[in-house]
């Protein structure tokens, strides 16, 4: 009985972690279509990150109040947690991948940054003895193959050592992100993690602008989208609502319940996302081959869950 119990309740647990994953993946996948709206009309890359992650931050921040009970200790006995969430997993793999962009290609970029997986699953069997079974090996293969073909990376494309050492850095921040997430330091509720390092990024990032290491360019005119045209407002307010207020704390919320290891390939699902979300805002119409590569990250990730204890 009490095995059964177990079962019942692990299972819940991975079903609850996938659908909230689900959730994540997607709201983070739609923030590249609303930023890219808002970059059309003039703004800079660093500019709509800033306002993206510190609007997320106020939306959270009268919830992370309520939870932390007025337990000011807590903030400062997990300070190195949330330094760590905020300066490595928003901040740095948002800096170094735009600065990526700005040498290479993006969907080279994006290739890169997303080999995160490999990155958690390295992490977890150095420092903690994780080592990676035949399952997961297997399952790394087939949802990095997937991400190529959802990439549709073209023949010829145009890289530098520059770009590839900025995107290998966004790698790190993302690998980072899962790593941080799936901790709970001194019982950090993830709404105030979230919000530390939200706020912790945002500043850092415009801390960045300030200095001149990134540029920093906004305006009122209006956006447009695929058939229509907004105020500059509507992205910017489900840029830091949705994309992330919404999506890191449900990221937390996920790899909490899946693990690093799990919850990072099931981020995968992000990347087709963000193509179908192009799609819709966008008008760049999704090819076979990028659905046929979303089929194979879902395969990939499920091979992963077959091969987790």
């Amino acid at each position: 009985m009490t095995t059964l119990t177990d079962d019942t309740v692990a299972s819940g647990r991975l079903r609850s972690g996938l659908l909230i994953a689900a959730l994540s993946a997607a709201s983070f996948g739609l923030s590249g279509p609303l930023a890219r709206g808002l970059l059309d009309s003039g703004w800079s890359p660093a500019s709509v990150v800033i306002v993206r992650v510190l609007l997320g931050a106020l939306v959270l921040l009268p919830v992370a109040l309520v939870q932390l009970h007025g337990e000011w200790n807590l903030l400062r006995r997990n300070a190195s947690l949330l330094g760590g969430y905020g300066l490595l997993a928003v901040a740095g793999a948002q800096l170094c991948y735009f600065n990526a962009v700005a040498h290479m290609e993006v969907g080279a970029a994006l290739l890169i940054e997303y080999t995160a997986p490999i990155a958690v699953v390295v992490w977890l069997w150095l420092h903690h003895s994780q080592r990676p079974n035949r399952a997961t090996v297997f399952g790394a293969i087939i949802g990095i193959a997937g991400l190529i073909l959802v990439l549709d990376l073209r023949s010829g494309v145009d890289t530098s050592w520059v770009g590839i050492a900025w995107a290998l850095g966004a790698m790190i921040g993302a690998a980072g992100y899962f790593i941080l997430s799936a901790h709970s330091g001194d019982t950090v509720p993830g709404t105030v993690l979230a919000t530390g390092g939200l706020l912790i990024g945002g500043l850092g990032i415009l801390l960045a602008g300030l200095i001149g290491i990134v540029p920093l360019h906004a305006n009122t005119t209006r956006v447009e989208f695929q058939g229509s045209t907004v105020g500059w407002w509507v992205p910017i307010l489900a840029l830091g609502v949705v994309t992330a207020a919404i999506s890191y704390v449900s990221g937390i919320a996920a790899t909490r319940l899946l693990g690093s290891r799990l919850a990072s390939f099931a981020a995968l699902s992000e990347v087709l996302a963000a193509i179908l979300f192009a799609w819709a805002l966008l008008g760049e119409t999704p090819h076979p081959i990028q659905l046929l590569g979303g089929a194979l990250i879902l395969t990939g990730v499920v091979v992963v869950r077959l091969g987790e204890p």
